[in-house]
C-alpha cells in the first residue's frame, strides 16, 4: 500500500498517525490495501483556489477529494485519489467542535477517503450515514493506538 503525506501548509501535522488512520480505514471499508492514496495538507490559500476551481464556491474550505479509480471488485489494487486539507481550516473547526486538532485532521481525513470512494452527504440521510460511519473509524483507530 502505498499512503503518501505531503505537508506545505507550514503547520505541524500528525503525519505518520495519518497514514495509519487510512491504512486502518482501507481494512475497515475493505478496499485493497495496496492501493495508492495520497493525502497533501495545504495552506488556506492553495485551498482556496482549489476550492474555486473545481467546487465553483468561494473562500477556503476544510477537505477536497479527488477521486481517480473506484474498485470494481473488492480486492481490487487502484489510486484511489488525493485528499487534500487545510490545518488552518481544521484548527478554527476543532475550536468550535471542543475537539483538538488532530482530532479534527483525523475526521477530515477519513471523511475524505469516504467521498474518494463514493460517500456523499448532499441530503440528510446520507449525511447521518456519512458522518456516523468517519466517527466510527475514527474511533476504533484511536482504540489500537
Amino acid at each position: 500500500m502505498t499512503i503518501e503525506v505531503t505537508n506545505t501548509s507550514g503547520r505541524l501535522v500528525p503525519s505518520n498517525e495519518i497514514i495509519s488512520l487510512l491504512t486502518f480505514a482501507m481494512v475497515a471499508l475493505k478496499l485493497n490495501p495496496d492501493c495508492d492514496l495520497t493525502l497533501g495538507f495545504i495552506d488556506d490559500e492553495y485551498m482556496s483556489q482549489l476550492h474555486i476551481k473545481w467546487m465553483d464556491e468561494p473562500g477556503s474550505t476544510d477537505v477536497l477529494s479527488f477521486p481517480m479509480d473506484l474498485p470494481e471488485n473488492e480486492g481490487d489494487v487502484v489510486t484511489l485519489g488525493d485528499i487534500m486539507i487545510s490545518p488552518v481550516f481544521a484548527e478554527a473547526q476543532a475550536e468550535i467542535a471542543g475537539h483538538t486538532s488532530d482530532h479534527e485532521i483525523y475526521i477530515l481525513a477519513t471523511h475524505g477517503l469516504l467521498h474518494i470512494i463514493g460517500y456523499d452527504h448532499a441530503v440528510p440521510q446520507e449525511e447521518r450515514v456519512m458522518f456516523a460511519l468517519q466517527e466510527e473509524i475514527v474511533e476504533n483507530w484511536k482504540k489500537t493506538q
